[in-house]
């Protein structure tokens, strides 16, 4: 008898529905399992046997196969325990048939727990865009329950999902959510108003929050650096809710969703320390994973002491910074991870860090400090939209000086300005300045005839590449955006190009 039970398995943040199909007939005891299956489903037969004895199942005169069908696609992990468990049973006519309509999740205990399996969200949006149920471990719930329109079973325990496929008990159903996401959630993270001075770097974290833009700062140890990257998250505008799904299923498939929460509601901010892989910044692995760039997705991702990370690691970013993706390749299969994320850098300015202080002497030479700046390449720089010297703090700031604006005054008029760009959105077009393709930008961004003067200025002092000259004109959108005028003037375009004197003439 062949019986057939539909479950799914991750494939990057989207799910491969998975068809197991199982054949048992009276042989010599024996248990296989085909269709590419990784090292943890091969495993998972040692996993269904013990359960299903303990359950007080008994298989000792079968043969059993067990298909994983598409058979073209390497299957991974242990979401597929419950189902296969559950096929055998079926099979040997120790329960009846599983309904077509329904998605069996989870990992098996030895003793018949069920247990929490990753991307369980992108598994559960394709089953209710597909009309199935879904029956998976109750630790999972809450993470499930996200999608909007989602029936769900939870489960304990294997004996739980066989008396219910009995009709012997009923689980649940649970539903998935209804309403929108709160509409005043708080913020709780550190504040910008403790921030002492520097008004120029706080401008220029205003800005790049505003558009979207991202932001690299030099400055000597104790600026306030990374206290400004880590006050980032609380000017942003809160997440919506496709950008809170969509966060969310990042973390479902890297397995960091925390228990019992469901929707991630806070934007994320990564922050790396410098002896990171390339794989661990981007992603990879024999099961790929999501990296941090794909952990920040929708959020910041701060790389303090950029210069300390190995170059190599530091050019995987020009991909993600670029579109918005990270695509991983292996011999059996491509797999998208999003990755829209706004990058902070931060770094000494010379290998000692004091050059361009005026309370402590440089001890490096001009030929250290041009080495060690070229540790970020000219075209990552070209890259990072907002390029800025961030000085010492002044006595009078670090200890008596008068409080800055508060996050909330902040967001409020970043919010305002995030306001004006989706108003002028296209259909299908960018909703934040930072992406403004080349044909928004030359309908949208005019500098007039004194900006493009600038504009033509600058490229012969700085060196601006195409590239270059398209993020000061983003950069200027926004910054006329944030003082609410329509068009483009002389002064935001200065002000934008201000933001990239940090550009080489000579690139590499």
């Amino acid at each position: 008898m062949v019986t057939r039970v539909f479950s799914a398995v991750p494939r990057g943040v989207e799910a491969l529905r998975v068809q197991v199909e199982v054949d048992a007939r009276p042989s010599t005891p024996a248990l296989a399992v085909v269709g590419l299956p990784d090292a943890a489903v091969r495993e998972a037969r040692e996993r269904v046997l013990a359960a299903i004895r303990h359950l007080g199942g008994e298989l000792d005169t079968r043969a059993i196969v067990i298909n994983l069908s598409p058979a073209e696609e390497r299957k991974e992990g242990a979401l597929l325990d419950v189902a296969m468990a559950c096929g055998v049973l079926a099979a040997c006519g120790h329960m009846p048939e599983v309904p077509a309509r329904l998605w069996l999740l989870g990992e098996l205990s030895l003793d018949g727990l069920l247990r929490p399996v990753r991307g369980v969200l992108p598994i559960v949006e394709a089953a209710t865009a597909d009309g199935a149920t879904v029956l998976l471990p109750a630790d999972n719930l809450a993470e499930a329950a996200v999608v909007r329109g989602a029936r769900l079973l939870p489960a304990r325990t294997l004996a739980q999902v066989v008396a219910h496929l009995r009709g012997e008990v009923t689980l649940g159903p649970v539903h998935g959510r209804n309403g929108g996401l709160p509409a005043d959630l708080p913020f709780d993270g550190p504040d910008l108003g403790e921030v002492g001075g520097q008004p120029q770097a706080r401008r220029a974290l205003e800005i790049a929050a505003a558009g979207g833009h991202h932001l690299l700062m030099l400055g000597p140890p104790g600026a306030g650096k990374t206290m400004l990257a880590q006050r980032l998250p609380g000017i942003l505008p809160p997440l919506d809710e496709d950008e809170a799904l969509a966060t969310t299923k990042v973390y479902s498939v890297a397995e960091r969703v925390p228990r019992p929460a469901g929707l991630i509601m806070r934007r994320p901010f990564r922050a790396p320390h410098h002896t990171i892989s390339a794989a661990g910044l981007v992603g990879g692995g024999s099961t790929p994973r999501p990296g941090e760039v794909s952990l920040a997705h929708n959020g910041v991702l701060f790389l303090d002491e950029v210069t300390e990370f190995r170059r190599d690691v530091l050019e995987v970013l020009r991909q993600p910074l670029e579109s918005g993706e990270v695509i991983i390749a292996r011999a059996t299969a491509s797999m998208r991870f999003p990755a829209r994320f706004q990058l902070v850098a931060a770094s000494n300015p010379c290998p000692c860090g004091h050059l361009g202080d005026p309370r402590r002497e440089c001890a490096c030479t001009p030929r250290q400090v041009q080495a060690y700046r070229a540790r970020l390449s000219g075209p990552l720089l070209d890259r990072i939209d907002l390029q800025l010297e961030v000085p010492a703090v002044a006595f009078r700031d670090l200890l008596g000086g008068r409080a800055g604006e508060s996050s909330a005054d902040v967001r409020a008029r970043v919010g305002e300005a995030r306001r004006r760009q989706t108003a002028r959105a296209r259909p299908a077009g960018s909703h934040i300045n930072a992406t403004l393709t080349p044909t928004e930008l030359r309908d949208l961004c005019s500098p007039g005839p004194e900006g493009e003067r600038l504009l033509e200025l600058a490229v012969a002092r700085l060196g601006l590449s195409a590239r270059g000259v398209h993020r000061v004109l983003r950069v200027a959108r926004t910054i006329a955006d944030l003082e609410g005028a329509d068009g483009l003037a002389a002064r935001h375009v200065a002000e934008a190009i201000a933001y990239r004197t940090l550009d080489r003439a000579a690139t590499t």
